[in-house]
């Protein structure tokens, strides 16, 4: 299970002890297609601040992968640092930094009725093969690059815009079928490589993701 929500209590309760001690500290709470989240932010310097927040969400969705069905969670799950270089009298900065990644996607093969998986082409009876279960993970590390808008209303409130990649790399993917250790010997001979084949056309198709879109709004407050 992960731990993401207690990270994110953490991290709060840090930002909110160290925002009574601090007029250049804010914090807000955001959306994106990174989850939703929260974030702190300390003004270094009048050019420069630095971010620290987490974001989670699950989306669930079904579709198909390499041929086949799938129920399918996106289970984003992350927290970050970024340092934030802005621009003398405008709302325009750059934004780099890096992630803790734990984001995945979740993967389980559809009930088909009865009728035969064609896992690499080949029929295999969903008696033998039980379900198909798949999960992809990437690097622990990702780093970021980005722009935004921080727009602020007398220096108290405001809201945030962020436009940036996540550079999460290429992905690991796994992939199992249920009923193999009890399928017939015949059957698990004729299995095991056609699900490594599988695998491999899955990890090709999720390498799409290796480079996150990340597109994020923020309600700030400033102490």
């Amino acid at each position: 299970m992960k731990k993401s929500i207690a990270k994110t209590v953490l991290i709060g309760l840090a930002l909110a002890s160290s925002g009574a001690a601090n007029a250049d500290f804010g914090v807000g709470v955001k959306a994106g297609t990174l989850g939703l989240g929260i974030e702190g932010r300390w003004s270094a310097l009048p050019w420069l601040d630095l971010r620290l927040g987490a974001n989670q969400y699950d989306v669930d969705a079904s579709g198909q992968q390499a041929g086949i069905q799938y129920d399918s969670t996106l289970a984003l799950d992350n927290y970050y640092l970024t340092g934030n270089f802005r621009f003398p009298l405008s709302p325009f900065r750059v934004t780099a930094g890096a992630f803790s990644n734990g984001n995945e996607l979740q993967m389980i093969s559809q009930d088909t009725g009865g009728v035969d998986l064609i896992i690499d082409g080949q029929p295999f009876s969903v008696a033998d093969v039980g379900s198909l279960q798949s999960t992809t993970s990437f690097s622990n590390t990702a780093p970021y690059l980005g722009v935004g808008y921080d727009f602020e209303v007398f220096g108290k409130v405001g809201f945030n815009l962020d436009f940036g990649v996540l550079w999460q790399g290429e992905p690991t993917v796994s992939l199992d079928a249920t009923g193999l250790e009890t399928a017939p010997a015949d059957v698990q001979a004729l299995l095991i490589p056609a699900l490594e084949a599988e695998r491999l056309e899955l990890e090709d198709e999720i390498s799409d993701y290796k480079a996150w879109p990340v597109v994020s709004l923020s309600f700030v407050y400033n102490f």
